[in-house]
């Protein structure tokens, strides 16, 4: 591993999609950038799609993160928003895999669990926690960038514990280890 890498959290979204990045100093992690990319001003699923593509392309390119690392969607009872909420999440990995960047994916529980200590934790104390593990200058509207950086906190903290967690290299990679994902 190297000796410094830049992680790329993201909270995927289709009206708010938090992103935040976060320097891995080995034993100490900096906070590099927080916030959210609003996409409820567009009005088809579409569009914000390829706007999801666009705009964390725009982040790699800028922070030339290491890895990527987002919040899998949780199973909830309204199934067409888990399915929107799996589409942004997966044209968001298909951006990160396009600048051949590997990806992580943990599941909600597992990022609060992570970051508070129990895997039920409100967006009040995660957000809270990550006050605590890296300097905010200034507190987000949004608690969904407090969850992106949550996200790459988890992650971060899966790496140093118990080494990586399930990692994509590229499409072939994704789709033998997810067949029934991908039709």
């Amino acid at each position: 591993m190297a000796s410094e890498r830049i992680i790329l959290g993201i909270d995927p979204g289709t009206n708010i999609m938090g992103f935040g990045l976060i320097l891995d100093k080995g034993k100490k992690i900096e906070l590099i950038a927080l916030d959210v990319i609003k996409l409820d001003h567009l009005d088809s699923h579409p569009l914000k799609l390829k706007s999801i593509f666009e705009k964390v392309l725009g982040l790699i390119d800028q922070y030339h993160p290491d890895e990527v690392a987002l919040e899998a969607p949780f199973f909830g009872k309204n199934v067409q928003s888990m399915l929107k909420l799996g589409r942004a999440q997966g044209v968001a990995m298909a951006a990160a895999l396009y600048r051949d960047l590997p990806i992580f994916e943990y599941s909600p529980r597992k990022v609060k669990q992570s970051i508070t200590g129990h895997g039920n934790a409100s967006k009040e104390q995660v957000s809270a926690m990550i006050n605590r593990l890296v300097v905010i200058a200034e507190q987000p509207k949004y608690f969904d960038a407090t969850d992106a950086v949550a996200v790459a906190c988890c992650h971060y903290f899966q790496r140093t514990a118990e080494g990586p967690a399930t990692s994509y290299t590229g499409w072939g990679a994704f789709v033998s280890n997810n067949p029934g994902r991908v039709k």
